[in-house]
């Protein structure tokens, strides 16, 4: 899982053309390309973001998918998009997430007068902190992250459960076996299973 680029925009307008289409910052993080495929990795990254920046419709989110990336847009007004192209493993929750707290920081640092007039990019080095931070999506997402604290307490459960059975050995069979349980434990168990078993729904 991998976010390669995150881009804010200022998006043309599609009717008169102008002002023209600005990136105003860019991050990325290209290291899983080689050196020799970097610079035309990120012109194609660019060439993406502004594409999806400008089709997209204000106040929309939305994913937009090009072979094996997928650049998530997030277009809070008529002149600010911020994208972030990832690849198709990225969950797109976290990605959403992402351009929404780029989009909010972006807006309390920048008024929409600078945005319009702005003749070249804005500087706005908390971008590269977003894209590192968000390289591990579990990190970066406090419910992702909760989650897999989740399946990893889950899965220790379950495989604990069978490492203290032996092959081929049923709890059952333990519990009757055992002189430590009292007969009316025993039939708890018993009367509990039972009752379990006849309140499951296919």
């Amino acid at each position: 899982m991998k976010v390669f680029q995150l881009a804010i925009i200022r998006p043309q307008d599609r009717e008169t053309a102008q002002p023209p289409t600005l990136i105003l910052a860019s991050a990325s993080q290209l290291d899983s390309f080689s050196f020799f495929q970097r610079g035309g990795a990120e012109e194609f990254m660019r060439f993406f973001a502004t594409t999806i920046a400008e089709r997209t419709q204000v106040g929309e989110r939305q994913g937009v998918t090009q072979e094996n990336y997928v650049g998530y847009v997030y277009r809070s007004h008529p002149r600010l998009s911020v994208v972030a192209i990832t690849d198709k493993e990225y969950p797109e929750m976290v990605a959403i997430d992402l351009v929404t707290k780029v989009t909010r920081e972006f807006e309390q640092q920048f008024g929409e007068q600078q945005i319009a007039q702005a003749t070249a990019g804005l500087s706005f080095p908390v971008l590269q902190d977003y894209i590192s931070k968000y390289q591990d999506p579990h990190q970066a997402n406090t419910i992702l992250k909760v989650q897999q604290e989740l399946d990893e307490t889950k899965a220790v459960l379950h495989k604990t459960i069978e490492g203290v059975l032996e092959r081929g050995e049923k709890l059952d069979s333990l519990v009757d076996r055992s002189n430590q349980l009292s007969n009316q434990s025993k039939m708890f168990y018993k009367t509990a299973k039972k009752t379990n078993s006849c309140c499951i729904v296919m």
